[in-house]
């Protein structure tokens, strides 16, 4: 049964190998080793930088592989030591050695599913009121706490770019940087509508009210790709902050917008205290999502974000929150849920993870 089991474990391993180009990913690393030693690379710190990031990238991989590899051919030695004293209590430690082995093969198994282009960058997260009203711009501001919570969980750094607070109360926009490994690849689900009922503590009758926000979710391209932005198409307008932003949020004309006039999409930042900063910042935010946007188009996996945003109301949402039915139901991969205030406070694997299995 254990010879078996480590048999089958050497299969995976292999198979891994395989399909993660292991021999590629090796060669690449000397390649990049190489670009590190020579004259010129020094010269140009980005791309030092970048070369650094790569190959962490993918010595994380093979040392993940190399490091199974070693306690698979360790548990063999230790079997055959086992069966041969006729040390049962050795052999018990090569049992449990090999379970802890398959769960680290099954973490690398998980991690296949991340090889879609750009599912290793970092990324941007937009979160934006829709139908609804005040109850909307609440709903978008609970939004924005759950995916920093849920982030926050999965060790991701954030960084909240742009926030524009409610007329009342909760917020009308945001945008999230997400920084880490396969931020992306993680996020990239996400995008949608997303659909809350609930007696509406606005309502003084407490009726029962729908609301909608959208969320869309986009890679940190880091200049990786190249996108043409004219800046005869750009419209860029400077405002005072408002919400979280420190000591300098309305006092100086410091954040920024840009329109892509062709698209009428919309990017913002308020994160720093230059204005430049922020416009630069800005800019490439929307070299990014237009980016992600011509790929989904090209892909007819998603409808144009423009109309998305003019219609985020029903037959749009990919999950429905009911707080007064205390069920929560993604409506792509069927997962209903009761943990209300689980879910809200950041429990987002199971969807997660469950639309990553069915490839959406």
């Amino acid at each position: 049964m254990i010879s078996n089991q480590i048999n089958n474990l050497q299969k995976r391993i292999k198979d891994l190998k395989r399909y993660l180009d292991y021999g590629k990913k090796n060669a690449r690393i000397l390649e990049i080793d190489l670009e590190l030693l020579s004259p010129i690379t020094w010269k140009k710190q980005e791309s030092i930088k970048k070369l650094n990031k790569e190959k962490y990238y993918l010595k994380t991989i093979i040392d993940n592989i190399n490091e199974i590899e070693t306690e698979i051919n360790e548990i063999i030695v230790f079997l055959e030591l086992g069966i041969e004293t006729k040390d049962n209590q050795l052999i018990k430690e090569v049992f449990f050695k090999s379970q802890k082995i398959d769960k680290k093969i099954q973490k690398i198994e998980f991690y296949r599913m991340f090889a879609k282009e750009n599912d290793n960058c970092n990324c941007y997260v937009d979160i934006q009121s829709g139908s609804g009203g005040t109850d909307a711009q609440d709903w978008a501001k609970m939004l924005l706490r759950m995916y920093l919570k849920w982030l926050d969980k999965k060790g991701f750094q954030t960084d909240i770019v742009h926030e524009s607070s409610g007329e009342i109360i909760g917020i009308k926009s945001a945008t999230i940087k997400v920084y880490g490994e396969y931020s992306f690849g993680w996020l990239r689900t996400e995008t949608g509508i997303h659909r809350l009922i609930r007696k509406s503590p606005f309502d003084s009758g407490r009726r029962r009210h729908t609301s909608f926000s959208s969320v869309f979710v986009y890679p940190d391209i880091d200049d990786k790709i190249y996108i043409n932005l004219n800046s005869s198409e750009l419209r860029i307008d400077v405002y005072r902050s408002s919400g979280a932003g420190g000591q300098h949020v309305n006092r100086t004309e410091s954040a920024v917008r840009v329109t892509h006039l062709p698209t009428n999409v919309v990017t913002q930042c308020q994160s720093n205290r230059s204005q430049h900063k922020n416009k630069e910042q800005a800019i490439k935010q929307m070299k990014s999502k237009l980016y992600e946007i011509q790929k989904r188009e090209k892909q007819k996996e998603k409808k144009e974000l423009e109309k998305n945003k003019s219609n985020i109301t029903w037959g749009n949402q990919i999950r429905s929150y009911i707080l007064d039915n205390s069920k929560i139901k993604d409506l792509r991969t069927g997962i209903e849920t009761n943990n209300i205030q689980s879910i809200l406070d950041g429990d987002l694997d199971e969807f997660i993870e469950q639309s990553l299995i069915m490839g959406l």
